[in-house]
């Protein structure tokens, strides 16, 4: 670098920064949709952290730093730097602090090893109906004649064959196997155990024999609100299938209530990979047009009233009537996370009419994701959050530049030229709601929708115009009993989503399976997400360098091989890239996982009992294990005691059924039943001379949702601390799944 260069470049750098400080100073008006951010990068920070944190010292830093943002707040002028930093503490402190706190309060109490087959015994909470079947939550649940530290005070157990009509609120006995809730079948996979913890679920299973009903006195009237709620969902769903058969009937009753398990599988991976799942999740579509009509039809009828009409103010009682319907239908559906956050702004929006102020803006979603997050943390983690809000940021986002453009050449008001703009604008809207998910998709299911647009562009319009109206006059009219008045010609729309769904899914190349995107990719592209929406001026742009950049992580190299925690299952890649899975006869929601790992929608290839997979197979196999050859690594897999003392001198990477007591001469890393007990399901990539290795257990770490197993008597611990199951020390038989999680 020639003389002064340096100082050249150092220059060039205090000019980029003083560019952005001044751009950041510029929107200081935006910096308050910054918060529900930061308070999500606390919740962050709290679930992705090895340990728990002391409670007192988690305290003391939310204590300092909401002082110190109190304090710079009257300085902010002064000094604006110290003002920001420190309300960005503050903020994350608060995230950080409602996720530890959410997790302190529950008492979750987790099986710590298998029972059964037992009989149990509990109140029905909730009922969801499969196409074979239901599954009901107990609350309390007692397991009579069963000497356990603690029993699970809530438990989800799957009732298979013949059994007799339960709803909410039944008493009911029934033998089943109980199994704690799994872990994570592959590092990085959706942790059932932890949803499980936060729902208060410490046990799931499925029945053996059929269930005996002693129907609870009063049923719903003495369990609460959400109890009341989930027998009236029952009542639907049974009055949708008195009228409606089949998918149809399952679409009508997802639209209705949310509950989606009904649908057989053939149509909802249909739905899905036509792009059309987004229609049987309650959110802003359902709940807004839910207000809407019930607005429309409020409003317009008190208007034909005239003394009522001059003399009231009949569109703010109209307003309140709809906001009444609309928290109604949240309920009824559940109030999964997507509901929530429509229901809290079309509440803001409609509730702003009483003091005659109306309008959707970026910070109306920043205060719904800041409630969501704060009284729910643990929704950060799960695709319906992530999809729901980056979604309606990026739509919201779209029309604040839209609506620029408009001030310049305005919008046309007679209804036939409106109709291309609005056709337009479901165009648009299924665009950018599409490219706002991909990345969540990508990263929770590995997939990509291509023709999304075509089915959406005729299947929204049908749904907003015709299903939705017909579904608000069926709820009206089932107090009467004459809901099928309105349920017939919905199920009719139905059956023409589900044909647009089927025929969409059906094209050639209609879904894209990718491998899974690195957690630090995704958080990546999320980041340069939100700071190409919230920002407003050029400097926005920065954030699709950081998309670009996340979503370069797709790229990276699959694993090698897997390694179940149970020892049971096993799979390698071969020379082309294809896995090759230990056993055929089950595993198959394991087989599943790893295969969405690497992006793989072929059929898996399975292991010999002897020689080679294939003319190029790296895999060779015979009674006593396998030996699996890749990128200068010899891996040996062994099944028997026998084959441990020649397989240790040779092979770098030992996998062993049995217990390798002394460690291996020759090998490296050694994965048996220790290491599998400690750390559960391995994967592993062989990247040259090294070899990189991630565990369930080392991503999940020692928290208060990671339940460990007892290997002593059966019974529970109040607050597990790891799980970990032993690998047999012969290779064994297939076990029945215990839930369809």
């Amino acid at each position: 670098m020639r003389p002064g260069g340096g100082q050249a470049v150092r220059a060039g750098l205090a000019w980029g920064v003083s560019s952005l400080w001044d751009a950041f100073l510029a929107e200081h008006q935006r910096w308050i949709l910054w918060l529900p951010v930061l308070v999500g990068l606390g919740i962050t920070i709290y679930f992705f952290l090895p340990d728990e944190p002391p409670v007192a010292i988690s305290a003391a830093v939310l204590a300092g730093s909401l002082l110190a943002a109190v304090a710079a707040a009257r300085q902010r002028q002064r000094w604006p730097a110290v003002y920001v930093c420190a309300m960005v503490c503050a903020a994350t402190a608060t995230g950080f602090a409602a996720a530890q706190l959410q997790a302190g309060l529950l008492t979750t109490r987790m099986l710590a090893a298998p029972v059964g087959p037992a009989t149990v015994q509990g109140r029905v909470v909730d009922v969801e109906s499969f196409p074979d079947g239901q599954r009901v939550t107990l609350e309390p649940f007692i397991i009579p004649g069963k000497v356990l530290e603690a029993t699970p005070g809530r438990a989800r157990v799957r009732l298979r064959g013949t059994q007799p009509v339960i709803r909410p609120g039944d008493e009911i006995e029934v033998r089943a196997m109980l199994v704690p809730p799994p872990p994570p079948q592959i590092p990085g996979a959706y942790d059932y155990q932890r949803q499980a913890y936060f729902e208060r679920i410490g046990a799931v299973g499925y029945s053996v024999g059929r269930a005996t009903v002693a129907p609870a006195s009063g049923q719903a009237e003495d369990g609460g609100l959400l109890l009341w709620f989930a027998h009236l969902r029952f009542l639907v769903g049974e009055r949708v299938r008195a009228t409606l058969q089949g998918a149809t009937a399952a679409v009508t009753l997802a639209l209705l209530t949310g509950e989606q398990r009904a649908v057989p599988d053939a149509d909802m991976n249909a739905i899905r990979n036509s792009g059309l799942a987004h229609l049987l999740s309650i959110s802003g579509l359902h709940i807004g047009l839910v207000a809407g009509i019930v607005l429309f039809v409020v409003r317009g009828g008190l208007a034909l009233v005239p003394a009522v009409a001059l003399r009231w103010p009949v569109k703010k009682w109209a307003a309140l009537v709809s906001v009444a319907a609309a928290g109604a239908y949240t309920l009824l559906a559940g109030a999964p996370v997507p509901s929530q956050r429509s229901f809290f702004m079309i509440s803001v929006v409609l509730l702003a009419m009483l003091v005659d102020r109306q309008g959707v803006s970026m910070r109306l979603v920043a205060f719904a994701a800041a409630v969501v997050l704060l009284t729910q943390p643990t929704s950060l983690l799960g695709p319906s959050f992530q999809m729901s809000f980056g979604a309606v940021v990026a739509l919201l986002a779209a029309y604040e530049v839209m609506k620029e453009r408009r001030r310049v050449r305005p919008a046309p008001t007679d209804p036939p030229s409106r109709l291309p703009t609005y056709l337009a604008g479901v165009l648009l809207t299924t665009i950018v709601a599409t490219m706002a998910t991909t990345p969540y998709a990508v990263y929770h299911f590995n997939r990509v929708q291509i023709y999304g647009l075509a089915a959406n562009a005729v299947a929204v319009p049908l749904t907003s115009f015709w299903i939705m109206p017909w579904a608000v006059l069926a709820m009206l009219l089932m107090p009467f009993g004459l809901e099928y008045l309105a349920l017939i010609p919905m199920g009719w729309g139905v059956d023409g989503v589900l044909w647009i769904a089927r025929t969409v899914a059906a094209w050639p190349g209609s879904v894209v399976v990718l491998p899974v995107l690195p957690t630090w990719g995704l958080a990546t592209v999320t980041v340069g997400g939100l700071w190409l929406c919230l920002w407003q001026g050029r400097w926005r742009l920065l954030g699709l360098v950081a998309i670009v950049a996340g979503g370069a992580a797709l790229r990276g190299p699959s694993p090698d091989l897997f390694v179940d925690a149970g020892g049971r299952m096993l799979a390698v890649r071969d020379a082309d890239g294809k896995v090759l899975f230990s056993l055929k006869s089950s595993g198959r929601s394991i087989r599943e996982a790893w295969l969405r790992r690497v992006g793989s929608d072929e059929a898996p290839g399975f292991w010999p009992q002897h020689g080679l997979a294939g003319a190029e197979s790296l895999l060779r196999c015979d009674g006593l294990g396998c030996v699996y050859r890749a990128h200068g690594h010899v891996i040996a897999i062994v099944r028997h005691a026998d084959a441990l003392s020649e397989d240790c001198r040779l092979a770098d990477i030992v996998v062993s059924y049995v217990p390798v007591p002394n460690g291996c001469a020759s090998a490296k890393t050694v994965i048996d039943r220790t290491a599998l007990g400690r750390d559960g399901a391995h994967v592993v990539w062989l990247e040259g001379e090294r070899v990189r290795i991630e565990t369930v257990g080392t991503q999940r770490g020692d928290r208060p949702w990671v339940a460990r197993r007892d290997d002593g008597p059966v019974g529970t611990r109040a607050r597990p601390a790891r799980a970990a199951v032993a690998a047999p020390s012969t290779p064994p038989e297939p076990a029945a799944p215990a839930d369809d999680e």
